[in-house]
């Protein structure tokens, strides 16, 4: 994807507020959402999330939709295998394919539709975390929240050298794909294999070179990083308690109900 997660997050609306304060959305979002036992708090998770992404944050309808149409169709597959193959009750409907007898029962309904529903509240509560936070907030929160130093800075590396070796992956791809490299199938497996070994020794140099970067600036252990100090602001206190005591309320009273 030529546009990634952090370049929203760093031009989203919501990238000032208070990171605690979306954490804590997040966390109540996921919390419900799995723990419900009907599909109506998980599903109303869902839609706060997709609205507050889509016209708090700023995030393109067209973007947002490519980005949740791959994991939607895993859930997708998950929820069609769980709707024919478990459950039991009442018999709601049969069909036969390539001689195989499927039925659909009443509680195979009830948990395939359960089981879409909190797959569709945590990942849009994840997304909602990814397009409005950057990364690099998410670890200065880390940080202050006494998480060990060694975890943080791994991480920090991490994801660095992650988009490093993309970029080299995508240009070597590229070199190879105007040498015809990918015109069959075995072709295809040799530069793949090619493509492999040669990631293996750029990532082995750009750690040599990091760390020898890092020792000549006289690297003792620890990276500093900076903590933005954005305060709650009344009307984001507001919408985030009434978000919260609506999740509560329809997860008290819809609790237990039947998911159709």
């Amino acid at each position: 994807m030529n546009n990634m997660l952090d370049d929203y997050a760093l031009i989203s609306p919501l990238r000032y507020s208070n990171n605690y304060l979306k954490l804590a959305v997040v966390a109540m979002g996921l919390l419900f959402g799995v723990s419900a036992t009907s599909p109506a708090t998980p599903l109303f998770i869902a839609l706060c999330m997709s609205f507050a992404t889509i016209v708090f944050a700023k995030v393109p309808i067209k973007f947002y939709l490519q980005l949740i149409i791959l994991p939607l169709g895993f859930a997708a597959t998950g929820s069609i295998i769980i709707l024919f193959f478990f459950g039991s009750g009442h018999e709601i409907a049969a069909m036969n394919i390539a001689g195989y007898h499927l039925v659909i029962s009443s509680q195979g309904l009830d948990m395939a539709v359960l089981v879409m529903a909190r797959t569709l509240s945590g990942m849009f509560c994840l997304f909602f975390l990814a397009l409005t936070t950057p990364m690099v907030e998410l670890f200065s929160v880390l940080k202050s929240s006494r998480v060990p130093d060694v975890i943080i800075e791994l991480s920090m590396l991490i994801y660095r050298y992650i988009f490093v070796l993309l970029e080299v992956a995508v240009s070597i791809k590229f070199a190879q794909t105007v040498r015809l490299g990918y015109k069959d199938i075995l072709s295809s497996l040799r530069s793949t294999a090619m493509l492999a070994g040669t990631l293996f020794i750029r990532s082995w140099e750009q750690g040599e070179k990091l760390y020898l970067a890092m020792n000549s600036r006289c690297y003792d252990g620890k990276l500093a990083m900076f903590t933005p100090k954005n305060p709650i602001s009344t009307p984001e206190l507001l919408i985030t308690s009434l978000y919260l005591v609506s999740i509560i309320a329809l997860f008290i009273t819809t609790n237990h109900m039947p998911a159709v």
